[in-house]
């Protein structure tokens, strides 16, 4: 008997001290970064950058991450999103950070009528662009040795409302999707102050969605949390979106915060890692069914409204 007890204190010590070398190793080891062009649109050309980190073995998730910047601006490798990158591929996590086509692109102080048009197309090619650049890592899963079944879609701001958008597309079996292969689903979305576009009303869920991992802050200008809708037509947030999978019983995470603003776009992807980091390991790749509501009320805050008309919400975006 204490034989068996000796062998098997060897054998914890063992494992340990592997997983502090392999922890030294993922500290140490160089990240590589590639750029690749997955698609060519109305004669722009969209790439990725693939992040990876060489210390990882075997097959592993990929993040597809969607830059914000009000579908206007912005670049996939902008220097706020590094410490993410760094940190999933550390995680032992591929990120393949994407381009796609900013229908709003020199648009300024956009009157209504104008807005609900040029939203629809703007969000359709972005999310068009996240099926293609999908549909590029999985062609190359086998010779990157990414597990395609573990495919995570993140996004902040715009970013965000492509991926839950593009989630709410798969869904419903939108025609865009069909460039992914039969049967594909993400594993997970990401989002950092998204919301889904809609003209006619709450978003329909033809089935239910992946695991969610929502943050957002209740007083946000930028993004609706509940909504910023007309006769129906406008963007349902987190708020609503969260509820509606309460009701399918589908899993999901929301870190919600009282009278935060837009900064829960960006804060996040620095100040809230070890949560993203548990959210994927327990609800993505562990299979964990639970919703998760964490409510942040910062006594501290300045108490701000938490109500926008529609026109607010144009005039923080496209305001000149």
């Amino acid at each position: 008997m204490k034989k068996a007890i000796f062998v098997l204190i060897a054998v914890a010590a063992t494992v340990a001290a592997s997983a502090q070398q392999r922890l030294f190793a993922e500290k140490s080891a160089e990240i590589v970064k590639t750029t690749h062009l997955f698609a060519v649109k109305g004669g722009q050309k969209l790439y990725l950058d693939r992040y990876t980190c060489t210390a990882t073995e075997g097959l592993r998730p990929c993040v597809v991450f969607v830059f914000g910047g009000g579908f206007s601006t912005g670049t996939r490798d902008a220097a706020m999103y590094l410490a993410y990158y760094e940190f999933l591929a550390r995680a032992g996590y591929d990120v393949a950070a994407i381009d796609y086509r900013l229908g709003m692109q020199g648009v300024t102080d956009p009157s209504i009528f104008t807005a609900i048009s040029d939203f629809k197309k703007t969000v359709n090619i972005a999310v068009e662009d996240l099926y293609d650049a999908t549909r590029y890592v999985l062609d190359h899963a086998d010779e990157w040795r990414i597990d395609p079944s573990k495919i995570i879609a993140s996004g902040s701001s715009a970013g965000a409302i492509t991926v839950l958008q593009a989630e709410n597309g798969i869904c419903n079996g939108v025609e865009a999707a069909k460039v992914l292969p039969a049967g594909f689903g993400y594993a997970g979305v990401i989002s950092f102050a998204g919301a889904i576009f809609s003209t006619s009303g709450a978003p329909v869920w033809k089935s239910a969605p992946c695991p969610v991992l929502f943050f957002h802050g209740t007083s946000d200008k930028n993004v609706p949390y509940n909504k910023a809708s007309l006769l129906g037509i406008g963007f349902y947030g987190s708020g609503v979106i969260a509820e509606q999978l309460r009701e399918l019983r589908s899993p999901y995470y929301f870190y919600s915060v009282e009278y935060e603003d837009h900064s829960l776009a960006e804060t996040p992807m620095t100040d809230n890692l070890p949560l993203v980091g548990s959210f994927i390991k327990e609800y993505v790749l562990g299979g964990k069914r639970a919703i998760t509501v964490e409510s942040i009320e910062d006594l501290d805050r300045p108490v701000r409204p938490t109500k926008f008309s529609i026109f607010e919400y144009l005039g923080s975006n496209y305001g000149e």
